[in-house]
């Protein structure tokens, strides 16, 4: 005896069918037309914070290019009058394309009372 499909079983057969074709047309579009332009690290640092005997900054690492990059490493230093007075640094694992990272980097100085913080990327690896 044959069994005949319901109209559900069609309906469902059709969407997953077509989700499944605009997903493999997505990922063909994406892989011929993304240049492989390297990673593109811009960082941002946010407000200090006090945290029990030690003061802590946010760093926001964007990576805006449109390949991952590897092992990103991050300095962070705080200045008066042009001289270094602390410097810490943070490593980012993997941050994709077209992305954001958040991390923190932690000092013993009050980052409020020096004048001028500075971040720089170091260096990192191209995936």
């Amino acid at each position: 005896m044959k069994l005949q499909k319901n109209w559900l079983e069609w309906l469902v057969f059709a969407v997953s069918f077509v989700l499944v074709l605009c997903t493999l047309g997505y990922l063909v579009y994406d892989g011929a037309t993304s240049a492989k332009t390297p990673a593109n690290i811009e960082l941002e640092l946010g407000k200090p914070q006090s945290q029990a005997n030690r003061f802590i900054i946010p760093v926001l690492v964007t990576n805006s290019g449109n390949t991952t990059a590897e092992t990103v490493q991050i300095e962070v230093t705080l200045e008066n009058s042009g001289k270094e007075q602390e410097s810490a640094q943070l490593e980012i694992g993997f941050p994709p394309r077209h992305s954001k990272r958040e991390g923190w980097v932690t000092f013993q100085t009050d980052p409020r009372t020096v004048q001028e913080t500075k971040a720089r990327v170091l260096g990192f690896e191209q995936s």
